[in-house]
């Protein structure tokens, strides 16, 4: 309006000074709206090559990204990388399993043969599946010839007895290649609580079970306005955090063969010549794969990496939720995460200076000995996504995603999308269960008390 001078600075003028800032150091000022909410789009890009529905990616952690969560963050539009931390077999074996679904869920199946006993799966009702899939050979690879329900099991009083006696023959089926609205079509007309998927093509193979529950999950997920994740070969897209070791070029083969769609290049320090000569090798291995380049904080690295070839930038450099980059190697940029307490680990509770087990200590004190106060790096993303807007390179903003503003802040100042780690630990979708770490501490200290 004229007349009157703008409050607060430009992005510009306010990262020209010289300080590094968190994203808890800046906070953007309103303004004039005239445009209605739902004309905002979130689609964006992860690589230069691969579009996203949503700016949202998990992190490779191994609390974090395996099939389930892969599996969901795809099917919402976004993408999830699954971590490095196990064999190149078992993580391509993860890669597959996500990839050959075609729903927001993971149904973990049960098999037997028609000779086989109920003694075989002595903890099915502990196991959460309530369904066995009886097959010619006791696997996925065969035909479909029944099923055994959890009643069923429940009601019967001689466990030795083969599956052959007691499971329902010919059970009703749907085709494989049914949308999520075919089969809730196919569930209410039919009236049943569950479906076998089989593949006719393959012999009948059993591809997925779809259950009433399942359909009324699909339909409670967010409407984010875009379409699921899927790649050239139609199917989910999935990524794959790898190293910069002579050994991981085995493990790429390995993720490149299960189908992975981009890899990342998983380095606290992302300008190495290790990680420079891995990306060269990628690039020359395998032209039509993305790979993500990082972690870099500063414009200089981020050149580095362009020149070399990479189709994405991950930001970020320690503090994170399991990240100690700068704290250890003094090496970083204007991050401030993860400020602590001495005793904000389990191992070091009793190291709290006045700790005394004379006297009890309440909730609040314990709690607040391992309490992590969150910052983020809102500099690095900046400059970094300043450069790399020049050659078309994506940025990934990486590191303490901990709440909706985080991510709001890394857009606007120029990352195309965010990486979650502890955002999503904990979540149903994350592969191991939620171990809070103030707990470990309160049940530490009651022993430890109790033993004196």
């Amino acid at each position: 309006m004229a007349g009157i001078e703008e409050d607060g600075y430009p992005a510009e003028r306010l990262f020209k000074q010289g300080y590094s800032y968190t994203y808890d150091d800046v906070i953007f000022l309103p303004h004039y709206i005239d445009f209605p909410a739902d004309s905002v789009q979130l689609s964006t890009k992860l690589t230069r090559n691969l579009n996203l529905s949503i700016p949202c990616v998990s992190s490779p952690m191994d609390t974090v990204t395996e099939s389930s969560m892969a599996l969901s963050m795809a099917s919402l539009g976004g993408l999830g990388i699954v971590h490095s931390n196990n064999s190149p077999s078992d993580q391509a074996s993860i890669i597959r399993s996500a990839k050959s679904h075609r729903f927001p869920f993971l149904s973990y199946l049960t098999f037997l043969s028609p000779s086989d006993s109920i003694n075989s799966v002595a903890d099915f009702p502990a196991a959460g599946c309530r369904i066995i899939l009886v097959t010619e050979s006791g696997t996925s690879k065969s035909k479909l010839l029944g099923v055994v329900t959890i009643s069923d099991w429940e009601a019967l009083k001689d466990k030795e007895a083969r599956v052959s006696d007691y499971m329902v023959k010919s059970p009703v089926s749907a085709p494989s290649d049914y949308d999520s609205e075919q089969v809730a079509a196919y569930l209410a007309a039919k009236n049943l609580e569950f479906v076998p998927l089989v593949n006719e093509k393959d012999g009948g193979q059993v591809v997925d079970v779809v259950t009433a529950a399942d359909v009324d999950r699909i339909r409670g997920f967010p409407k984010s306005g875009g379409m699921p994740s899927v790649g050239r070969d139609g199917k989910f897209m999935v990524g794959a955090a790898i190293g910069t070791r002579e050994s991981d070029k085995e493990r790429l083969e390995h993720l490149v063969k299960a189908g992975v769609n981009v890899v990342v290049l998983d380095s606290s320090q992302g300008n190495s010549s290790y990680q420079i000569e891995m990306i060269k090798y990628v690039k020359n291995t395998y032209p039509d794969l993305d790979v993500i380049g990082g972690n870099v904080v500063t414009m200089y690295q981020a050149q580095n990496l362009i020149q070399t070839g990479v189709d994405g930038l991950r930001v970020g450099m320690g503090s994170g939720s399991i990240c100690t980059t700068q704290e250890v190697c003094a090496v970083g940029r204007g991050q401030d995460a993860y400020a602590h307490a001495h005793a904000s680990v389990m191992p070091k509770i009793f190291q709290i200076e006045g700790f005394s087990s004379d006297r009890n200590y309440s909730f609040a004190e314990t709690i607040s000995s391992a309490t992590y106060l969150l910052q983020l790096h809102a500099t690095a993303v900046y400059k970094v996504s300043s450069i790399a807007e020049r050659s078309g390179v994506p940025v990934i903003a990486d590191g303490g995603i901990s709440n909706s503003g985080h991510i709001v802040k890394a857009l606007v100042l120029g990352a195309s999308t965010v990486m979650m780690g502890s955002f999503l630990a904990g979540s149903n979708e994350a592969p191991r269960a939620y171990e809070c770490q103030v707990m470990h501490a309160i049940i530490t200290l009651l022993l430890y008390c109790y033993r004196k």
